[in-house]
């Protein structure tokens, strides 16, 4: 291989566009990059980032994309995740592209690990959580998001009472007549009958998405909007499960009998109770057994212009 004793040709920079528009966004997709997010355990997680700028300056052919890529590597490789760190890379990104671009964004998609504990035993197992970071800057200042998807259980209040009317038919029509029925008896009914018509539950999944303040620099609290939402359902989905700990879920699940639009408004009320969500848009999903299709509910906090002007997110 020979070294090239003349400047290598930079057609991007140097030849015109053959239609002189801008550019909404220019960049790479799916690159691979070792995230380091401190949580409970500091993990390094394989994610996968887009990155772009747009092209401010119509003329201007294209961009040099390695500025990027590299741009990607020195400020949140080998570093805590940050919106410090966010920022600095969109900052970058735009100083690479002075005079072409006026605006940079980034998107990180990742699964985030955490552990949880039993409901009883002294078991534990790992969830994993899919999670994305967004930021964007541009003259209108800096927006960072954070999303994540979780899992529960939801069991249907309607189902549950058609089941209950059923064994109240059963118990009468077995009982009927009787003046006093020995409690041994009862309970030998129950445990034969009790379970003759049985409520439909589904798994179901909540999608949020919250905003932070356009000064956030910390690190991205995810654990706490995981914790917030899981903790507002009451009946997030199990790893390690004993006996004692499914009959635990199973008095979860009645005691926390939700239609879709219940989810939402339990979710939507946990979120408005924390100030560190500037906005935030909720879609729960509840992927139901009795039927071929979601049931389906979306809430919003209502911030003028933000997530309230697009409520399919």
């Amino acid at each position: 291989m020979t070294t090239p004793t003349t400047t290598l040709p930079d057609v991007a920079l140097n030849t015109r566009a053959s239609h002189t528009l801008t550019l909404d966004w220019v960049g790479m997709s799916g690159i691979g990059l070792p995230l380091q997010l401190n949580t409970d355990t500091p993990f390094i997680l394989p994610a996968k980032a887009d990155i772009h700028v747009d092209i401010h300056a119509s003329e201007h052919r294209g961009i040099h994309m390695s500025r990027l890529y590299l741009a990607l590597q020195e400020q949140l490789q080998g570093q805590p995740l940050t919106g410090a760190g966010i920022t600095a890379l969109l900052d970058t990104a735009l100083a690479r592209h002075a005079g072409i671009s006026q605006h940079a964004g980034i998107r990180l998609q990742f699964d985030l690990p955490v552990q949880r504990d039993a409901l009883t035993s002294t078991h534990r197992g790992w969830k994993h959580y899919p999670a994305q970071v967004h930021g964007r800057l541009g003259p209108e200042g800096f927006c960072l998001e954070c999303r994540v998807t979780l899992p529960y259980s939801s069991t249907c209040p309607c189902s549950a009472a058609l089941s209950r009317q059923l064994i109240e038919q059963a118990f009468s029509r077995d009982f009927g007549g009787a003046d006093a029925i020995p409690t041994e008896q009862v309970s030998r009914w129950l445990q034969e009958h009790a379970s003759l018509a049985t409520p439909h539950s589904q798994r179901s999944s909540a999608h949020l998405k919250v905003q932070l303040s356009n000064d956030f620099t910390g690190e991205l609290p995810f654990l706490r909007l995981i914790d917030e939402a899981e903790t507002a359902l009451q009946t997030a989905v199990q790893t390690a499960v004993k006996r004692e700990d499914e009959q635990a879920f199973a008095a979860l699940n009645g005691e926390n009998q939700m239609f879709c639009e219940d989810a939402a408004r339990r979710l939507k009320q946990a979120l408005l109770d924390n100030p560190l969500w500037q906005d935030f848009h909720v879609r729960v999903e509840h992927h139901e057994s009795l039927h071929p299709h979601d049931a389906i509910a979306v809430c919003v906090k209502g911030v003028p212009g933000g997530y309230s002007a697009n409520l399919f997110g």
